[in-house]
């Protein structure tokens, strides 16, 4: 049996609670590395919130993961809140992490939103908005 004096148990106690706080940020920070861990919009062309010349041929998104094509996909609405004729999806060819869509009909001058839903091959579904504008 071992005694400790008043003094040792106080800062026996003292290290306990600063190591469960340690453990506790410890494992905080590992979750929300996990919370983050699904796919976003890296880029997109034309860029998000950008202003193009002419009209796109076709709209293409990069993710910061690879998708599954066939639970992903976008909807352009127009200036006016219309929906804008879009082509089927397709992955880029060099990349599985690239949505590309062509745009069926020309653009004409105003701000167009993307909405896009994806879903990534680690199986997390995610999804987002952004907007571009064609020039007069």
């Amino acid at each position: 049996m071992v005694w400790l004096t008043p003094g040792v148990m106080v800062c026996y106690f003292m290290l306990s609670r600063t190591f469960l706080v340690a453990g506790i940020f410890v494992i905080a920070v590992d979750m929300s590395d996990q919370a983050v861990a699904h796919a976003h919009l890296a880029s997109a062309t034309p860029a998000v919130d950008g202003t193009v010349s002419t009209s796109p041929a076709e709209l293409e998104l990069k993710f910061s993961e690879p998708v599954e094509l066939k639970f992903s996909g976008l909807k352009v609405a127009g200036p006016d809140n219309s929906a804008v004729a879009i082509g089927a999806a397709s992955l880029a060819k060099s990349e599985d992490s690239t949505l590309v869509v062509p745009v069926s009909t020309t653009l004409g001058a105003g701000t167009y939103t993307v909405d896009w839903h994806i879903l990534s091959k680690d199986g997390h579904k995610t999804q987002g908005s952004y907007t571009f504008t064609v020039k007069p």
